[in-house]
């Protein structure tokens, strides 16, 4: 883990400057992407608060505005918050990524049924990934990449796959948020695991990750280019270790690299 260590360090050193007269903006920017982070589960007001790193109280009065307005709403049953109607409805106001969201879930059912596996696509956003499509219907216990969740890119080999596409300096400064995340949500002991996975993916040259993070679970993943050339989303298979050993890895690159492909071609038609 000592390649890790100066990133760790950094993470916690350094502080990102604040732009005079967006603080509030800002605040609130990022309660609404942590509540889109659990769209089924939802949180807690007092979770959201550490999440955020913000008191309980301006939490609540963000929170009470945002209920207001349809942004977040309160499920009655156990008080927990999650992202409201108006979330999707400024979506609908994108209908080139609304086109594109179908046609990638009828490549995606095709890719899964022939590969015998779980076939998701993850949307960059940020230093985050979301799960857009998820299609497949193999169990999978412990598998968190449903659609509407969001995640720090270097947890997942769909991340990872990003990431390798970035250069040195961004893929840096992404770890450094990323990490920082890790440790306030989840404390330092995936660590470890998370650097075996990128490890492996960089001997292997695209997503891969055997177990590393959960195990029983193999997961490989393609980057996904638009028009710009940019890695916006990455293409993922996951499976179990009878289905995807390593002895299939240029075999499930090839057939990656493929489908992702296909996919970045129906991106840049509908102008992504």
């Amino acid at each position: 883990m000592d390649t890790d260590q100066p990133i760790i360090q950094d993470a916690f050193a350094t502080t990102a400057p604040e732009r005079p007269g967006t603080r509030s903006l800002g605040r609130a920017i990022k309660l609404m992407r942590v509540v889109a982070s659990r769209p089924q589960f939802g949180w807690r007001l007092s979770d959201l608060a550490v999440a955020c790193e913000l008191d309980k109280a301006t939490v609540h009065r963000m929170l009470a505005c945002m209920v207001e307005e349809r942004l977040v709403t309160q499920r009655a049953a156990d008080r927990h918050y999650l992202p409201g109607p108006l979330m999707h409805e400024l979506g609908l106001a994108l209908p080139d990524h609304l086109l594109f969201q179908r046609r990638a879930e009828a490549l995606l059912e095709a890719f899964a049924r022939r590969m015998r596996g779980i076939a998701v696509l993850l949307l960059r956003s940020g230093n985050e990934h979301v799960c857009s499509v998820r299609q497949g219907q193999l169990p999978l216990t412990g598998s968190v990449l449903y659609p509407g969740a969001r995640r720090p890119l270097f947890t997942t080999a769909g991340g990872v796959a990003i990431l390798q596409t970035l250069d040195a300096a961004q893929a840096r400064a992404v770890l450094l948020d990323n990490v920082a995340q890790e440790v306030a949500r989840c404390g330092s002991g995936r660590l470890a695991a998370l650097q075996r996975m990128r490890e492996r993916s960089e001997r292997h040259g695209f997503g891969v990750n055997l177990g590393d993070v959960v195990p029983g679970i193999h997961a490989f993943a393609s980057p996904v280019r638009g028009a710009d050339g940019e890695a916006f989303a990455a293409l993922c298979l996951l499976g179990t270790p009878e289905l995807y050993g390593e002895q299939h890895l240029a075999q499930l690159r090839g057939e990656l690299e493929g489908a992702a492909a296909e996919l970045g071609t129906e991106a840049r038609g509908f102008n992504l």
